[in-house]
């Protein structure tokens, strides 16, 4: 059995709590893992949410280049958005800086410190809109951070940066939010993830998949479950993965969800009945509470990984670098800073027990987790909404990197202290993706502790 360090912590700052049923169902310890809801509520909500807001709004954080414009691997593209203005919304010719169109890269130079104005395109503020302005002085920075990239045995299908097809995008100016895109291509993006890469035989009906026609009696899916507990903990621990991550996309959609167009201005917004539709344990037959404990998991997950890679980032030679020395040595304060608050958590997951048995037997399963999670990260080419995609690639190349710590661990320990490693090494897009992704997930839970009061106040 997983052992976990759990204890109990900061009992005298208690979180706003659900009422009625969700309440009483989304408590107390987590499965596989010896620690309390509760808990993480007060530390995300307290701790970690302030921190990783503040970080994730720096420079070296905020612009991350992506391809959105791969062709689908697996089926011809059928799905769009249902409202209007969701695909990219390039710059125009004539608004792009010189330096960009030139192609001429140059090492910052005392003109390029010195330059902090940003020479944007008109902000596409509509609904979906990619905004993919860069300045001059940004993408001369975003050349030298290619020169550190590496290339290393990734968990996730990395896009080509060289591509003409893949621009940086700036994420601050393209927010996850509600896109109107869902119905058959949404879910056939999610049932291949599902049905095809978790492990599990066509013939177990997962809960509540729209796809498939529902069994009658009294199948309420509790046989998916029964199959699900009698896995081995790492191929269970995979689909809590999945199922956490799709839960956390649910909630930044119903938390940023198109309340009223409006004129000329489009109004976002918490709708609570679309949450209650996704995760109260009434409307989807208890099946939303293992959803929002699945989110929980996943943020152990990745706080775990965050607190196994802190010594990478610690070494005085490595720089989060943007050409401004000023702004990249506050940028690391800040990220060392926010490595110290999850090192102090005390209820970390415990990843030995994973892949733990007879060597080879390990090492293959190992390497078919890393496949099927790499085969999921191929599935977002197939997201027909440019914005849900972006956002898509990003959370799921975020988890492949924290999945690549936590197998990564003799490598972190004996990394040397004034040089880099060939043992271990993060290109610039997994840190970006690494801790924008652990972003969204503590954006979660703390959204989820505004609905928990729209539902008190409700009631």
């Amino acid at each position: 059995m997983l052992r976990g360090l759990c204890y109990l912590w900061m009992t005298s700052l208690l979180p706003i709590t659900f009422s009625g049923q969700l309440h009483s169902e989304l408590t107390g310890v987590l499965d596989d893992c010896f620690c309390d809801i509760e808990s993480i509520d007060v530390f995300n909500n307290f701790k970690i949410y302030p921190r990783i807001q503040k970080l994730t709004e720096r420079d070296y954080f905020r612009y991350y280049r992506v391809n959105l414009n791969r062709p689908c691997p697996f089926w011809a593209d059928d799905g769009h958005c249902s409202i209007k203005d969701c695909q990219v919304e390039p710059c125009p010719e004539s608004k792009i800086p010189v330096g960009i169109k030139s192609g001429n890269y140059n090492r910052y130079s005392q003109v390029t410190n010195a330059n902090t104005d940003i020479v944007d395109c008109e902000q596409a503020q509509d609904l979906g809109a990619i905004n993919s302005t860069l300045s001059n002085y940004s993408k001369e920075a975003f050349e030298d951070w290619a020169r550190h990239d590496d290339a290393q045995d990734h968990f996730c299908e990395l896009d080509d940066e060289t591509s003409p097809d893949a621009d940086y995008v700036d994420l601050l100016l393209n927010p996850e939010r509600y896109t109107g895109y869902k119905g058959p291509s949404a879910w056939r993006v999610w049932n291949s993830i599902y049905e095809e890469n978790c492990f599990k035989p066509r013939s177990v009906y997962r809960p509540l998949n729209p796809l498939v026609p529902p069994r009658g009696g009294d199948d309420d899916g509790e046989g998916f479950y029964n199959w699900l507990e009698g896995l081995c903990l790492e191929k269970r621990v995979f689909y809590r993965l999945i199922s956490g991550l799709h839960s956390s996309i649910n909630i930044h959609l119903c938390a940023e969800y198109l309340l009223d167009e409006g004129w000329g201005k489009s109004l976002w917004g918490p709708n609570v009945q679309e949450f209650r539709q996704r995760f109260d344990p009434a409307e989807t037959k208890g099946e939303g509470t293992r959803r929002l404990k699945n989110l929980y998991f996943l943020y152990l997950i990745e706080l775990r990984a965050l607190s196994k890679v802190a010594p990478y980032f610690d070494r005085a030679f490595v720089n989060l670098y943007t050409g401004d020395r000023q702004e990249d040595r506050a940028t690391k304060e800040l990220l060392l800073q926010f490595f110290n608050e999850t090192k102090a958590f005390p209820m970390h997951f415990d990843e030995k027990s994973m892949f733990a048995g007879q060597k080879i037997e390990a090492k293959t399963l190992k390497e078919e987790f890393r496949l099927h999670f790499k085969n999921i990260s191929r599935i977002m080419d197939c997201v027909g909404c440019s914005k849900c995609r972006l956002w898509g690639k990003l959370q799921t190349q975020g988890l492949g990197t924290a999945l690549k710590i936590l197998f990564s661990e003799k490598e972190i320990k004996n990394l040397p202290e004034h040089s880099p490693s060939k043992g271990f090494q993060l290109t610039r897009q997994e840190i970006v993706a690494l801790l924008n992704g652990f972003g969204r997930l503590s954006t979660s839970i703390h959204q989820l502790h505004s609905f928990r009061a729209l539902l008190k106040e409700k009631r």
